[in-house]
């Protein structure tokens, strides 16, 4: 079986929150094409097709729009200092409860926590983020979960910050294919996180 991937871009967003789970998926696709299966598609969602242009200067191109895309198996939202600004955005907010409606997994890395909440879609839901993040999470209703590089609640997964949300990714292409399917994405991508991560699942 294959999947549609869309990961979210916003000025602003924190360029690895994306980048590395960009790099976990679309190996993961580059593998099942040379085994002679069908590839997940892994594409870039925005408000509009203009360049992105994120928190360290890196401009990407979204590939699809919140009111142009594909049925999305998998929504992850990344986090970045652009995200106190996204949590006000009607457009965002809106387009994730209706994603969250459909999609299998919805997913986050780093403060992406604080805009899933925002959106209702992590409401009653154990979330994780980065740490110096936690206490305002909590401050604002959420129920955070500490000292673990990611958590999963239902068919909702939340990460810390930046590498964490590869361990997610990862974990993420085991339950969509297969953990040995996980285990050669990682091989070929030489992730080899020291120590161990730890999980909430």
């Amino acid at each position: 079986m294959t999947y549609t991937i869309g990961l979210v871009v916003f000025p602003g967003a924190e360029e690895l929150d994306f980048v590395g789970p960009w790099e976990v998926f679309t190996a993961s696709a580059m593998l099942r094409e040379h085994a002679g299966e069908q590839p997940d598609r892994v594409l870039l969602v925005a408000v509009g097709l203009e360049p992105v242009r994120c928190h360290k200067g890196l401009r990407v191109l979204p590939d699809i729009t919140f009111n142009d895309h594909p049925n999305l198996d998998v929504v992850l939202v990344p986090g970045g200092m652009g995200m106190r600004r996204e949590a006000d955005n009607p457009a965002l907010l809106s387009w994730l409860a209706k994603a969250a409606a459909s999609a299998r997994w919805i997913t986050s890395v780093c403060t992406g926590s604080l805009l899933l909440h925002a959106a209702g879609v992590a409401d009653g839901r154990r979330l994780a983020t980065h740490f110096a993040f936690e206490d305002e999470l909590e401050r604002r209703g959420a129920t955070v979960v500490r000292d673990v590089r990611w958590v999963r609640d239902g068919q909702l997964v939340t990460s810390q910050g930046v590498s964490a949300g590869i361990d997610m990714a990862l974990w993420l292409v085991g339950q969509l294919h297969s953990p040995a399917h996980a285990r050669a994405t990682q091989r070929w991508i030489q992730y080899q996180p020291a120590p161990p991560y730890q999980a909430d699942v």
